[in-house]
């Protein structure tokens, strides 16, 4: 039987360190013409930044930068354009207190973004990308390892699961014990269950019903269902935008069941309810 490490409590990010033992809201930043909530609002830089910083005063302790839509469908972006979109809003970003994480699967991109200030590597593709592993293991920052199948372009297609929470534990498993042999260090892995990558309404359902048996896993838990179509189907927002209360509810759901991190468009909304949970947690 393996044994399972306990999640640590501390996450080194450079000079910045999160307290894992209480939960954080990580501030989705869009800076892509095309992505599915809020696509091309944030695509230039100014405006970018200024967003970042309304959702660092709302209470984010991570901003998570991406330059490549990933909802489904979604096309293939270059390395070089990715490059251009993300790293002038590391850069300034990179002067303030917030621990910045960079949504990609390329090697190259994260590690132009770490030169630039960057911390965290958030990879829906769980570092299969060629070159992916060794670059982790050279730049030795802590990477989110995400469930996902196929592509955008593929994943609808793919959803067929045995026991869908069963089945993530076991191929997130698979993709972390390759990372651990590769050399990543385990204080340096996160896991994401990958809401809506490859799964339909009722299995992401069940996924959030059933969210705390990703424990035994006994690393760091992500929760990325900030607006996704899912919600939609529960509470009738056809648009991502009529998805808040909905999203910030699953997100409290999840972080009861053990989840650390909680990835969020809706800022303000997911801090408050999380202040009121842990208000409850102390009284």
């Amino acid at each position: 039987m393996r044994l399972m490490p306990l999640p640590q409590r501390q996450l080194s990010c450079g000079r910045l360190n999160l307290d894992l033992s209480i939960p954080h809201v990580m501030g989705i930043l869009n800076v892509t013409p095309d992505s599915f909530s809020d696509g091309g609002k944030y695509q230039h830089v100014a405006l970018a930044v200024q967003h970042a910083k309304e959702m660092m005063a709302a209470g984010a302790s991570i901003i998570d930068i991406g330059g490549e839509s990933t909802r489904p469908g979604a096309s293939a972006v270059a390395v070089g354009e990715e490059i251009d979109r993300v790293i002038p809003v590391v850069q300034a970003l990179s002067q303030h207190d917030v621990v910045i994480s960079i949504d990609t699967s390329a090697p190259e991109v994260i590690r132009a973004a770490v030169a630039a200030g960057a911390h965290i590597w958030n990879d829906v593709r769980a570092l299969t990308r060629d070159g992916a592993l060794q670059t982790a293991v050279d730049l030795d920052i802590p990477v989110i390892v995400m469930h996902m199948r196929g592509e955008p372009t593929t994943m609808n297609d793919l959803d067929h699961y045995l026991d869908v929470t069963q089945d993530v534990i076991t191929e997130l498993q698979q993709r972390v014990d390759v990372a651990l042999a590769a050399g990543i260090k385990p204080e340096h892995i996160l896991i994401d269950p990958g809401f809506g990558f490859a799964k339909n309404a009722e299995q992401n359902l069940k996924l959030l019903h059933e969210f705390d048996q990703l424990n035994v896993m006994g690393y760091p838990i992500v929760s990325a269902l900030s607006r996704k179509r899912f919600i939609g189907a529960v509470v009738g927002g056809t648009e991502a935008k009529d998805r808040v209360i909905g999203s910030v509810a699953a997100h409290l759901i999840s972080v009861q069941q053990g989840a650390c991190i909680v990835r969020a468009h809706d800022v303000k909304e997911t801090v408050d309810a999380l202040k009121m949970w842990q208000a409850l947690q102390s009284s």
